[in-house]
């Protein structure tokens, strides 16, 4: 008699360009089908999905807000009646917090996207969700994946959360990207990828790049509220036809390849997937030292730096760029085992497998 699969319904807001959009559909679409049935519901539009979904058995809901999702939700989970439900963001978790108390033989589990206490500081005020409301969903579901230590320490310090629920799992190398080749050019190219908020920090870079006493060009790439802002302040500090605007691209890799430097200005990540795709690709990073994983990926002297502040920043790409001679392949071998899909996904599927015999602490 065939083992029966273990049923799985993976929960996401949208499958616009994102770091957890991508990382879920990837698990969602590449565990073992031998052992899991896994099902992904998108609450937003079909049109807006930037990820490919061909492997995955997918519905879009077509909705602009969580909470009008939860009708429909709640008839998907009556009907399939799935052992696992998994989502990813903090008002999603928030909302399956909600629903278990409806379902209580579903195991519910919730992957947050960055280290909250910190994050809150950079979020509006509609953004800010009260301690109490989150340590009561956070009670509520089986379990918290965090991307990184930090994320945990968080979680257990700032919001109580039981250890025993808490489980760290960083992010997959989810593609098989292109090593770059070694060249040499006269004008050095320089690049950010990232949402254009407060919390990535592009105003310490831009300080930090005004300071910068030789030429080169520097390409950012993604979207956001702070765009505006942004721009403005490149263009007070002489730096605005330095810079090159893409908005989207689906060719970050070839981009990321012919770049000289990753550069990092946040003051809080999760996992920061774009840095770690450099790092694939064979080009260095330079990071501002925040909470989150990006330590947990830069080795100094290795892939990159991490620095303390803007003196610090200069003096290092400037012997990055000058006075070290980086070999792609090198860097590419600092994260390629740690971070390869199959050691991740088998962690993914070994924390579903357990989940059928856990009981709430």
């Amino acid at each position: 008699m065939s083992k029966s699969k273990i049923k799985i319904l993976f929960v996401l807001p949208s499958l616009k360009a994102g770091g957890a959009e991508r990382v879920i559909s990837f698990i969602a679409a590449n565990l073992n089908k031998d052992s899991f049935e896994s099902r992904l519901i998108v609450i937003g539009k079909k049109e807006d999905a930037v990820y490919d979904t061909h492997a995955i058995n997918v519905s879009f809901l077509g909705k602009t807000r969580v909470m009008n999702a939860v009708p429909s939700l709640f008839k998907h989970l009556l009907i399939e009646r799935p052992q696992i439900v998994m989502g990813s963001i903090t008002h999603v978790n928030r909302l399956l917090g909600m629903l278990s108390f409806f379902f209580p033989d579903i195991k519910f589990v919730g992957r947050e996207a960055s280290v909250l206490s910190v994050m809150n500081k950079y979020a509006s005020r509609s953004q800010i969700v009260k301690l109490p409301i989150l340590r009561n969903y956070f009670n509520r579901l089986s379990v918290i994946i965090c991307q990184s230590e930090d994320m945990s320490n968080d979680l257990k310090c700032k919001y109580m959360v039981p250890e025993e629920k808490i489980h760290v799992i960083n992010n997959p190398i989810s593609e098989t990207l292109p090593l770059k080749t070694l060249f040499i050019k006269n004008k050095k190219h320089l690049i950010t990828v990232g949402r254009l908020s407060k919390e990535k920090g592009y105003d310490r870079i831009l300080q930090a790049l005004s300071k910068v006493q030789y030429d080169f060009k520097y390409t950012i790439v993604g979207k956001g509220s702070e765009k505006d802002n942004i721009f403005q302040l490149a263009k007070d500090l002489n730096l605005y036809n330095k810079i090159t605007y893409i908005p989207y691209t689906k060719d970050i890799a070839t981009i990321l390849a012919k770049s000289d430097v990753f550069i990092q200005g946040s003051y809080v990540e999760g996992f920061p997937n774009a840095l770690l795709e450099s790092c694939v690709v064979g080009t260095p990073v330079i990071a501002f030292k925040a909470p989150g994983g990006t330590k947990e990926i830069i080795k100094n002297g290795c892939n990159g730096y991490i620095v303390e502040d803007e003196a610090e920043f200069v003096e290092k790409l400037t012997h990055l760029l000058f006075n070290q001679n980086w070999d792609p392949q090198e860097v590419n071998k600092t994260v390629i085992e740690k971070f390869d899909k199959n050691y991740i996904l088998n962690q993914y599927e070994q924390l579903f497998a357990r989940l059928q015999f856990y009981t709430k602490p």
